[in-house]
């Protein structure tokens, strides 16, 4: 029989949580700078979470941290860690449910590190964040090459690139369109501050045989080392053609050019293509975001 018993001092899981994530940051690419930053980000939210001894015959096989909190007015429960041995996983995330569930959850979130496997498979993909160490700089592919986009590009960038940010939210069923929109607006006021001439953020054209076919913008040193690749966006006109890999090399030789040495991107549910385009160019999964909602 798998028991259950919340902790007081969750020292020990800590422990055990920050080594697990650390060797999984490591293993995907990342730099020890980098895995101590995503850590620390971690560690500001350990009080957030009740966390569970799991046993089986008195002897500790897990831990479980779980926690609801209210969002957009709906409360949500998020499972923060799932970590037991075979045979009590499935009894380990029925307990997380039923927690959360007998708190006025309506749904139930999980973040995991590197794919969900079979025990998340009814939980809906919200979102991936990907990343790969780089090397030398690629070679352009298919002629495509990329340069800096201009104020007059700009205004026209920034309207279409929202739209595509508040579609791909609502996609992967994260949000409603209405909210989107919101965290559109306020994303961008974020990162953007400065328009075009805000530092350390690269805005590109994209170009094969001196025609548009796509954009590109990348943040240097969202993590240390590491370029953040908030789109490269092939237009619709162009897809099709092998364009995605091309506009990737190019990401890849800028992050390079800046001093970086691995790319970052997210990607949200429902985009199979992308999502595809990034396992085949060696991105890996580095979490993953995934909800369900509970029985009402």
């Amino acid at each position: 029989m798998t028991e259950f018993s919340v902790l007081g001092d969750t020292t020990a899981w800590r422990q055990d949580f920050e080594r697990r994530r650390r060797d999984w940051y490591l293993a995907s690419g990342l730099g020890e700078a980098a895995a101590a930053e995503l850590l620390h980000k971690e560690r500001e939210g350990f009080d957030d979470w009740t966390v569970v001894e799991v046993a089986s015959a008195g002897t500790r096989v897990g831990y479980v941290a779980v926690s609801v909190s209210e969002a957009d007015g709906t409360l949500a429960g998020r499972i923060g860690d799932l970590h037991v041995d075979a045979g009590h996983e499935r009894a380990a995330l029925e307990w997380a449910q039923t927690w959360c569930a007998e708190r006025g959850a309506r749904r139930v979130s999980v973040r995991l590190a590197g794919p969900a496997g079979d025990l998340f498979a009814g939980y809906g993909v919200r979102g991936q964040v990907r990343v790969r160490p780089l090397g030398s700089p690629p070679e352009p592919v298919d002629g495509v090459t990329a340069r800096p986009m201009t104020e007059a590009e700009y205004s026209k960038w920034l309207t279409a690139e929202k739209a595509s940010y508040i579609d791909g939210i609502v996609r992967s069923g994260a949000m409603g369109r209405e909210e989107a929109g919101r965290k559109s607006d306020d994303d961008f006021a974020k990162l953007l501050p400065e328009g075009l001439a805000t530092p350390d953020n690269t805005l590109l054209v994209l170009e094969a045989a001196g025609e548009p076919i796509g954009t590109g913008w990348l943040r240097h040193g969202h993590l240390p080392g590491v370029t953040y690749g908030y789109s490269l966006h092939v237009y619709e006109a162009h897809r099709g053609k092998g364009y995605g890999r091309a506009a990737m090399a190019a990401g890849e030789r800028t992050t390079l050019a800046a001093g970086d040495s691995a790319l970052m991107f997210t990607v949200w549910g429902g985009n199979e293509v992308a999502m595809s385009l990034y396992t085949s160019a060696g991105y890996r999964i580095l979490d993953e975001h995934r909800s369900m909602d509970l029985p009402g």
